[in-house]
């Protein structure tokens, strides 16, 4: 690892980084707009300027240069000597500030981006309090972009990382710098609207104000928000997420760095996709039916209940006549107690893999980034803990087939889609024949009719635990808002089903499991980005 000397402190640094990044890592606030570690390098906002020492021409001996060197573009190498905190440096930030300020208007009591916008940070920490400028200041319109995003045009600092993603990340090249000197401006092309499945991250790249999101627009200020980080159910990848929210619920999701999954990105499926959260479709109530009637349960008696409905309609031999169905939508965890509390109950019971959503083949876009055609997030966890447990087990498409034919008296159905749709007519005629059908879900469906017990589940927001990606990773989330009312989270009702008290805790459980099922003894945490390498 090459060593270099930043403001008279030796950094260790990483191979092949520049030495902005290298600074950042370090914990220097180096100021930047146009550098992002995940676009090319195109040095224009002139920024992170600093001095560096290099060979006189003539005598060779070590001396700092007459001129500043962009840091973003300028590689570590080992023995290398900079400076940030120097007057001549100083002197070119606060020039730099000031141009960036000529034209900008001073609107951030109603800016979306007030609270985590770099040019208030810059402004403050490296900027003059006072401005030259007085002429008016040049006004450009707002602009609609496309069907998620809105250009401010005269916030823009012109760093260009919009147009770059576009360019190198989705591919699709919708943004532009249109016209010239003064004038420069983000536009896009005529005709075509900016749109691409990924469009969503230009909004987090914009260092200020200038690009916003339709949906979160003049919704709630920044500093009232809590991020928690969690895992998107979008797709079998796992993207990693920030769910920014308060006691008003959920606002918005970010991307959440992680180099082994999406990097700084999320599609727009991650990004928006959370909305049925908050749908007022959703169960509420648990109920059981007496008879033709369906009647409130208390989340107290529920356990008991469906302990002895189970009990009580098994005839089999060890309840073969029984089966669950385990949704890829539920955590490892809530899998595993539920799992286990059916084979507790009826050890040669059929464990069954939950529909598994496919959408199209998977999309790579031309920076890496892929979009997963298979729309649920723990398929393979499922499949790992099935095969932990073994004994009978089905797919959902056999489980309908046996059903159909008879060969089941008692289920256990889990959901936890984003809709209905997942229960087709075929799958409520095959499963309308059974004498107890337990509905663990989200939604009301076609099930329920024939349903004898209504259980309804907590979304991904309101649960705690982990899911298996695609590729094996073992990624925790953590509960960003409590259920909604009259809800308990899966994992807590699941808990108390196999009849442990106390409060469910995923990472307790999760400890069981890797002590069983090596494959959960990993769990991947990706590492913190410094605050100001955004």
């Amino acid at each position: 690892m090459p060593t270099i000397t930043i403001d008279g402190q030796q950094v260790e640094c990483r191979d092949g980084v520049s030495v902005l990044q290298a600074a950042l890592e370090a914990g220097w606030n180096v100021p930047h707009y146009c550098y992002h570690p995940g676009l090319k390098v195109v040095a224009s906002c002139r920024l992170c300027l600093m001095e560096m020492k290099m060979p006189h021409p003539q005598t060779k001996e070590l001396g700092w240069a007459p001129k500043l060197f962009p840091s973003c573009h300028t590689p570590v190498r080992d023995g290398l000597e900079v400076r940030f905190d120097s007057e001549k440096v100083r002197s070119a930030r606060q020039h730099a500030m000031e141009y960036y300020l000529i034209n900008h208007p001073l609107d951030c009591p109603v800016c979306d981006k007030a609270g985590e916008c770099y040019l208030q940070d810059y402004s403050e920490a490296f900027g003059t309090p006072t401005s030259r400028m007085v002429e008016d200041k040049h006004k450009n319109p707002k602009k609609d972009l496309g069907p998620h995003t809105l250009l401010y045009a005269d916030r823009c600092v012109l760093c260009k990382r919009c147009v770059r993603f576009c360019d190198e990340i989705a591919g699709t090249g919708e943004l532009r710098i249109a016209n010239r000197g003064s004038r420069n401006e983000i536009d896009v092309f005529p005709g075509v609207p900016l749109d691409n499945e990924l469009q969503g991250n230009v909004v987090d790249l914009c260092p200020v104000g200038a690009l916003l999101d339709k949906d979160f627009l003049f919704k709630q200020r920044t500093w009232f928000l809590q991020s928690v980080k969690s895992i998107s159910p979008a797709d079998s990848r796992g993207q990693n997420i920030w769910i920014d929210c308060n006691n008003q619920g959920v606002h918005r999701i970010r991307p959440r760095f992680n180099p082994k999954v999406n990097d700084w990105w999320i599609s727009d499926e991650a990004r928006f996709g959370w909305k049925y959260i908050t749908s007022g479709e959703r169960l509420h109530t648990p109920r059981v039916r007496r008879g033709a009637q369906w009647e409130r349960a208390g989340w107290e008696d529920l356990p008991a209940v469906v302990r002895f409905r189970i009990e009580d309609a098994s005839e089999a031999e060890g309840g073969a006549d029984v089966a669950a169905v385990l949704s890829p939508m539920m955590s490892c965890e809530e899998a595993w107690l539920l799992a286990k509390f059916i084979r507790q109950l009826a050890p040669q019971a059929t464990l069954v893999q939950g529909v598994i959503p496919v959408e199209g083949e998977d999309r790579t876009f031309p920076g890496g980034f892929v979009i997963k055609a298979e729309k649920c997030p723990n398929r393979r966890g499922i499949e790992t803990i099935l095969a932990h447990f073994g004994g009978p087990t089905q797919t959902f498409a056999d489980f309908l087939t046996a059903a159909g034919e008879g060969r089941f008296r008692v289920a256990y159905v889990t959901g936890g889609y984003p809709d209905a749709k997942w229960v087709g007519k075929d799958a409520a005629k095959a499963l309308s024949g059974f004498d107890v059908l337990i509905v663990h879900d989200l939604f009301p469906t076609l099930l329920d009719k024939s349903a004898v017990v209504q259980i309804p589940a907590a979304s991904f927001a309101e649960r705690e635990g982990s899911f298996m990606n695609c590729d094996g990773l073992v990624q925790p989330f953590e509960r960003a808002i409590v259920p909604l009312d009259g809800v308990k989270a899966d994992g807590q009702f699941l808990f108390e089903l196999t009849g442990r008290r106390g409060l469910f805790r995923a990472a307790n459980v999760r400890a069981e499991m890797a002590a069983a099922i090596p494959a959960f003894a990993e769990v991947y945490e990706p590492p913190e980005m410094p605050k100001y390498a955004h």
